[in-house]
This record gives C-alpha cells, structure tokens and sequence, in this order.
C-alpha cells in the first residue's frame, strides 16, 4: 500500500491532489473496518474454536499441539490479526502504541511469542519435520535443549513443561483483555438508532443484595470503579454471585481482577467473609468447576489459596494424568458435581445413591480440591497434603470434625487405586 502510494504520488498526482487521495483512502478504510468488524471478529473466533475443537479444547493437556492448541501460537496469531484489522497496528510494537495493550500486557505478549517459536523451531529441528505436538518422547529432549535442570521435587521436563502451561494460560488472558478492549470499543462506537437499540440491550439490571455488580446482558460487571479497592472480599463475592446466579462474566469484569491480584493478601486471605465466600462456591449445587476455572485463570484461586498457586500448570510426566495438576482437580470437582446431580448414575451408581443423602459433602468437595495440593514436593504428596488441609480447613470455616475428616481423605486417597 506505501509502495503504491508513492508511484501515484510520483507519476499520477501533485503533492496536493495525492494527499486529498490518501485521505480518502483512509476514511474508506475506517469506515469498511466499523461495519465490517464485529463480523470479522466473530468470524476469527470462530475460526479458533473450531481449531481448539480439533487439538483438544483445554490448553492444560499433557500432550499439547503448540501450533493450533488452546494457548498456542495460533492463538496469539488470532489476537494479532485481529488488532491489525480493527485498530490498524502494523507491528506488533503498535500492540502497546496504539494502547490495545498496557505495557506490561505487551511484555506479556512477546514473552510468549518468542517462548512459543523457540519451542516449535526445536521441536522442528528434532523431529526434521513440521511436528506441531509436543508429545512424552520428545519433552525430555526438549527440555534438555531448552536448559532446563532437575530441582528437588520437579524434574527437568517437569518443569519445562510448567513454564509451558504458564505460558499458554498467559495467552489466554491475552485474549480476554483484547476482547474487553473490543467490546469497550464497539460501545462507544455505537451510533444513530442502532446505536439506541444496543444502549437498552447494554442497560444493566441490578443483583439483588449487592450495589458493588450488576448483571449486563446476564453478565456480571462492577457497579463501579471502586468496588474491589473499597472492599477486597468482593473478589470473592463477585464469583460466589455470578455462581448463585448462573451469570456469566463480563470480560472486563475479569480483566479488572486480573489487575487487582495484590489486594488479595494475608488480610483478606483470614477474612472469615472471603472464605465463607470462598467455600460458597467451591460447594456450589450449581457449576462449581466453571466458575473455579475462571477463578484461576484470572490468577485469584492461586493468590487467594498460596497453596494451590504451587500447583497451577504444574505437569505430572507420567500417563496416569492427562492433565495439569491444577486442570486435573478442577475436573475432578466437576465429575463430583456431576455424581451429586444424578448425571452419571450408569458409570458410578453407588456413588450416585451415595451422594443423594450424603452428610460430609462439604468435606468431600474439599478434600477433592486439595488430594493432590502437595504434588511437586520431595515428601510423599499425601502426608505433605493431610498437613496442608489441617492447615487450610479451619481457615475456610471448617469444624474440627470435618478438618480431620478432608485431612484423612487426602492422606488416605491413593488407597484404592494402589488397592
């Protein structure tokens, strides 16, 4: 396009009627991006689900494609077409230019793209081929090439492997924030009638008990700027809400979080509200994996439970596991929400019957989200873990009963499987 421009400047134009063009020009542009980006946007996206669909919809699989996965460069790809679409950046320096991203979020970006790339060149030259998963008998390699050392509790490929799912989970902030910068974007943009008929669609709708959230467009978004300064035991109410109401989150909502991480401190971690709030939700009757996901991938399950933090991304290189170990209890969370709704009864029928009038369900879910808390410790994960849950219990508002019953469960629960 520059190139064109200066064989019309030189030949065809004086300087005057050349820039009259360009400026035409650009205004075409504008304007066929404004009616033409909400459907190549959603056009992009759809063309990302598809893929994850194919490469397997988690970004935590042991066995991850690094191209077309979720978290992979194909993601990071997406988010940059996008940008140069919508808001004309032609570098990726304009990323942070054209404030699509803050400075540290554009840090963010380049880490992983460069990360992302090294990986597959390895990979590409191991293999001598276009390999694009990142399969068991090539990660030890990997890691090798990559320099990564043993440390005590965590292998090498271990470790490389963390990095990895560190890396991938950062992706997918990424493209949360860019899409709450493109909503953001649309709304202001909106004009004439079409413009009046999105402002009644967009009014949002109070949440009865609360003036810190409201609901837009069935999303839960901040009533106000101040709502997480003022009080940092809304993090927590904020998920506890949108769980007991079956809302979901308004990108910005999350991206206000991801922001507020270092209001979530020792304070609030012993703020009885918070973990009332907290285990609220972990106990939900309700969807308590989906919303415990989206806990930690905005980084406030890590922050608010130190102990969990450890584990986030953290890969078990065995075939036991598919996931992280982190994925792996979130997942199983959701197969006990499932028992307790019936929804399983031909796989676990006991289980089933079991769960129906079960007295220590608070207990169980618990135990469930700390069984494997301690891995990645020199010590035996289960006696490191009963340790932890004897510490975390109390804390979440725990009786004595029940502390002791989660810590038997953890200690205990490789019994039937070694059985």
């Amino acid at each position: 396009m520059i190139r064109l421009h200066g064989v019309i400047r030189a030949f065809c134009f004086p300087r005057k009627c050349y820039l009259g063009f360009r400026s035409k020009l650009l205004g075409n542009q504008q304007e066929i991006v404004q009616k033409s980006a909400p459907e190549f946007i959603a056009s992009k996206l759809a063309e990302r689900d598809v893929r994850h669909s194919k490469s397997g919809r988690s970004r935590y699989l042991v066995e991850p494609n690094i191209k077309d996965g979720k978290g992979g460069l194909r993601d990071l790809h997406t988010l940059f077409w996008i940008s140069k679409y919508y808001f004309r950046v032609r570098s990726q320096k304009e990323l942070r230019d054209k404030k699509v991203f803050s400075a540290a979020e554009f840090r963010q970006f380049t880490k992983a793209h460069d990360f992302l790339w090294a990986v597959r060149c390895h990979l590409h030259f191991l293999t001598g081929r276009a390999e694009e998963r990142l399969s068991f008998d090539l990660q030890s390699q990997l890691a090798e090439r990559l320099g990564y050392f043993t440390r005590p509790g965590q292998s090498a490929v271990e470790r490389f492997m963390t990095h990895y799912f560190l890396i991938a989970k950062d992706v997918g902030d990424l493209t949360r924030i860019l899409c709450s910068t493109l909503e953001e974007q649309q709304a202001k943009k909106a004009t004439g009638i079409a413009g009046i008929f999105r402002s009644f669609t967009r009014r949002p709708k109070s949440i009865g008990g609360t003036t810190d959230f409201v609901s837009l467009n069935n999303r839960i978004q901040l009533a106000h700027d101040g709502a997480f300064e003022q009080d940092p035991v809304n993090i927590l109410r904020m998920f506890q809400l949108a769980e007991e109401r079956g809302l979901l989150f308004h990108p910005d909502a999350i991206h206000r979080v991801s922001r507020s991480l270092k209001l979530i401190d020792k304070k609030l971690r012993g703020d009885p509200l918070a973990n009332k709030a907290f285990l609220a939700t972990l106990t939900s009757r309700k969807t308590p994996e989906r919303t415990l996901r989206k806990m930690n991938e905005c980084g406030v399950l890590g922050r608010f439970m130190p102990e969990f933090g450890k584990i986030v991304a953290m890969m078990q290189f065995n075939m036991y596991h598919h996931y992280t170990v982190d994925e792996h209890l979130l997942r199983s969370i959701g197969i006990l929400s499932e028992i307790e709704h019936g929804e399983v009864g031909e796989q676990h029928p006991l289980a089933n019957e079991i769960m129906k009038n079960s007295p220590n369900r608070v207990a169980l879910y618990v135990a469930l989200l700390l069984h494997d808390i301690a891995k990645g410790r020199p010590e035996d994960h289960s006696i490191a873990g009963a340790r932890i849950a004897r510490k975390v219990c109390p804390r979440l508002g725990l009786d004595k009963q029940q502390t002791e019953l989660v810590s038997w469960l953890v200690e205990q629960h490789l019994v039937m499987s070694n059985t």
